[in-house]
């Protein structure tokens, strides 16, 4: 009935992933922002991790561009294509005498 597309994204907030389909192609795009500390009797460290990521992947004609859902869940971002109505099999009755 469609397409799926599953891509790890630990430590991404959903508002810092973006998802876009134009002209059929499918853009996964966002950035990522850790901060780690570590403090000690004597010291403190703290630690900034950043860094950007962008996928890009041309998808077939008989997609529907208006209905396409993307959700996080626990760092795995899911992304449903379903296929556009016009194009999807459709069963013919064979009759005989």
């Amino acid at each position: 009935n469609g397409f799926q597309v599953i891509v790890d994204v630990p430590g991404v907030a959903p508002d810092d992933v973006n998802v876009t389909v134009h002209n059929r192609v499918l853009t996964i795009s966002g950035e990522r922002i850790e901060t780690a500390e570590q403090e000690g009797d004597r010291f403190r460290r703290r630690e900034r991790f950043h860094g950007s990521f962008r996928r890009q992947f041309s998808l077939p004609e008989e997609v529907d561009e208006d209905n396409v859902n993307a959700a996080v869940k626990n760092g795995v971002l899911t992304i449903i294509i379903p296929r556009a109505s016009e194009v999807q099999p459709r069963s013919i009755t064979v009759t005989g005498e």
